[in-house]
């Protein structure tokens, strides 16, 4: 596309240049197609002969060189048809100084008939006089390296007055020669300057940033020729110049936006410097474009997170300058600016108080300007601490549920994010995600509140756990298990429900049993369990009767104790004395003065003497009456406390004086009788005394 734009400057630029003459003739480079308009004779009226006997009127000469043999053919078509163009070519290899005949001749007259004229496959005519009708002549037979000379004449007179351009077009099997189409010679495209205009017909436009301004060419030429050797190109201020390499800006100077310059590209090969292909331009338009940019000084508002007197600002944000594709620096100072030094490295994520930066714009033509950025915050979310209260939960009661979305920390309109710690608040982790079911124990959270703007502050909520409040009156209580009692919440509670059904302060009449009541204070209920234990009854263990003397041994209940055995007239001694001979009751109760414990008790008629002589008298001791009691032991000792009976089941519970069936000695011997009662708890009585026996031998 770039090689198409050169040829299109090429080709435009001939239509306005000067006549040549032969000495000077214009290359023809390549079979790119060529519109001119001829005016004039240039420097000389050459002598032509053949069939062009009336010497030149407009005309333009050019120099074709065969790259590849074959046909060469050309239309040459008038730009209005009124206009007559003759024409001839000469050659091959010919001197201007020495043309000789031309190989091809055409004056015919073609108006009325068609104006175009040039070479074609079908004609057999090699020269074709004026009035001949014979636009076309026949074919060349070229050969590569072969040069010819082309003239080219609109004849205008009184009678023909149309001056008009033409158009040349090439034809046939033959390549015409240029370094231009070689990709051997030319091996990368050319670069046109500057950039193209807004209208794509205008030349191409290089931005400078002060006009006038000193332009040095030459920085220009090794972006064009873009690494192609033996190519040179000069710089021209008129497009006549530059297709024929004369004047060229050789210094730097003042350019002005008005004015239109000109490139010109030529090869150079470097071992023949007569080479055809030397003639051969290239020639471009470039026009200069004031471009000097003017930065806008702008505010940035950035977040002052928390109050932190510091925000984050992304400098590149700020519309200083329209063009994305230009380049931008900052700076703290003016003075770092205009001496390069301290450029911020971080405009992204520039972190800073409220202030301001001086930025440098680089335009992509090299045009530069300043701007000012102030740096200022946007208004602060504004937060309160605040604290939320709730009562314990029954199963864990050192924690609480709490509904934190009701904590009033700001009146501001914003975001409301919930989190365990100010860390987390601060860096978004860790989000509390049920704040209307917050179960916790006391301690803090954080609520984190943005707005509109994305700018953030952090309220810390204190967190209470209102604890259970018991009544420290309401205590356990032992009575009786025959007895009531009443239970006193206490007074300092708002209210009040028992497992009863009452809501009283107190409940009366209250017998054994577990109860609760449920205790308000302030929204907080606790509840408080409380029992009602059946005293201890004491229970008599044993019961020792020596003689007429009655032992009560008892355990269990809460001491003192208190004894009797009418259940009129009580003791605390458990030591009764003269007790007669017969059943009695024994009651015992204790410092409860419950129900007493009664049991029965048998004082035994008391046997000291027997005379084991069979006349029916006192002739043995017998407890067989006591047969019925559980455990009955009934065992006599000698006065060294050996053993020497044990009465039981098998001898009626009754001893006669004997052991084994012999008489024991007459003197005194001891005996205890022992037995459970048949009560609930199997009393043990223990019942013990002396004997003599008399035995007669």
């Amino acid at each position: 596309m770039k090689k198409y734009l050169f040829l299109f400057f090429l080709l435009v630029s001939r239509m306005l240049f000067s006549q040549a003459d032969c000495s000077t003739a214009l290359a023809v480079c390549g079979n790119s197609s060529i519109t001119y308009s001829p005016s004039g004779i240039g420097a000389v009226n050459e002598s032509l002969g053949g069939c062009l006997i009336t010497g030149e009127h407009n005309s333009i000469w050019y120099k074709i060189t065969i790259a590849t043999g074959g046909t060469l053919t050309f239309d040459l078509v008038p730009g209005d048809p009124d206009a007559d163009y003759d024409w001839a070519i000469y050659g091959p290899n010919v001197s201007c100084a020495n043309l000789g005949a031309a190989i091809r001749c055409n004056a015919a007259t073609v108006i009325g008939v068609g104006a175009s004229t040039g070479l074609n496959m079908t004609s057999t005519v090699t020269s074709a006089a004026g009035g001949s009708l014979t636009p076309y002549c026949k074919y060349l037979d070229v050969l590569p390296g072969q040069t010819y000379y082309l003239y080219i004449d609109n004849w205008v007179d009184v009678f023909n007055p149309t001056l008009a351009p033409f158009s040349l077009t090439w034809g046939g099997t033959a390549t015409l020669a240029s370094p231009f189409t070689n990709p051997a010679i030319q091996t990368q495209p050319f670069t046109p300057p500057g950039v193209p205009a807004a209208n794509p017909a205008d030349p191409r436009e290089i931005i400078i940033c002060q006009n006038p301004a000193v332009f040095d060419f030459s920085s220009l030429s090794a972006g064009i020729l873009n690494g192609n050797a033996n190519f040179q190109i000069s710089y021209h201020t008129s497009q006549n110049d530059a297709l024929s390499g004369l004047n060229p800006i050789l210094a730097p100077q003042t350019v002005s936006t008005a004015a239109v310059y000109y490139f010109s590209i030529h090869y150079q090969d470097p071992a023949n410097p007569n080479n055809p292909l030397n003639a051969c331009r290239q020639v471009g338009a470039f026009k200069f474009k004031q471009g000097n940019i003017t930065g806008t000084n702008v505010n940035l508002f950035s977040c002052n997170n928390n109050n932190a007197g510091v925000g984050t600002f992304n400098l590149t944000s700020a519309a200083v300058f329209g063009d994305p594709l230009a380049i931008r620096k900052y700076y703290h100072t003016l003075a770092d600016l205009n001496a390069g030094t301290n450029e911020i490295t971080n405009p992204t994520a520039f972190v800073s108080a409220e202030g301001t930066v001086y930025v440098k714009i680089i335009s992509p033509f090299g045009c530069t300007t300043t701007a000012v950025i102030t740096l200022k915050f946007y208004p602060v979310v504004v937060v309160t601490e605040a604290s939320l209260r709730s009562c314990f939960i029954e199963s864990n009661p050192s924690t609480a549920l709490f509904n934190l979305t009701t904590a009033a920390v700001t009146t501001q309109t914003g975001t409301k994010r919930y989190y365990p710690s100010l860390t987390d608040a601060q860096n978004g982790t860790n989000e509390i995600l049920n704040p209307t079911a917050y179960i916790a124990p006391g301690g803090t959270v954080f609520i984190k509140v943005t707005d509109g703007n994305g700018c953030f502050a952090v309220a810390k909520v204190n967190l209470l756990v209102l604890p259970p409040v018991y009544s420290n009156i309401l205590q356990d209580k032992i009575i009786c298990i025959e007895d009531k009692t009443t239970l006193d919440a206490g007074p300092g509670f708002t209210a009040y429900e028992w497992s009863t059904g009452a809501t009283s302060q107190t409940i009366n009449n209250v017998g054994v049993g577990t109860y609760w009541v449920k205790l308000k204070t302030g929204e907080c209920i606790t509840q408080q369990t409380v029992k009602v234990y059946p005293s201890e009854q004491p229970v008599i263990s044993d019961v020792d009767i020596a003689n007429t003397t009655v032992t009560v041994n008892v355990k269990g209940g809460t001491p003192k104790y208190q004894y009797s055995m009418d259940g009129i007239n009580w003791q605390d001694a458990n030591v009764f004395t003269n007790v007669i001979r017969g059943d009695h009751h024994v009651m015992v109760k204790d410092a409860y003065d419950c129900e007493p414990i009664d049991i029965t008790i048998v004082v035994p008629n008391l046997v000291n003497v027997i005379t084991p002589n069979g006349d029916g008298v006192n002739d043995l001791i017998d407890y067989s009456v006591l047969g019925n009691k559980q455990n009955l032991v009934f065992n006599i000792f000698d006065r060294y406390g050996n053993k020497i009976f044990e009465a039981n089941k098998f001898n009626a519970y009754k001893w006669d004086g004997t052991i084994a069936g012999k008489k024991v000695p007459t003197g005194t011997y001891w005996y205890s009788v022992t037995w459970n009662e048949n009560d609930k708890k199997n009393t043990l009585f223990k019942y013990s005394g002396w004997v003599m026996v008399k035995n007669r031998e």
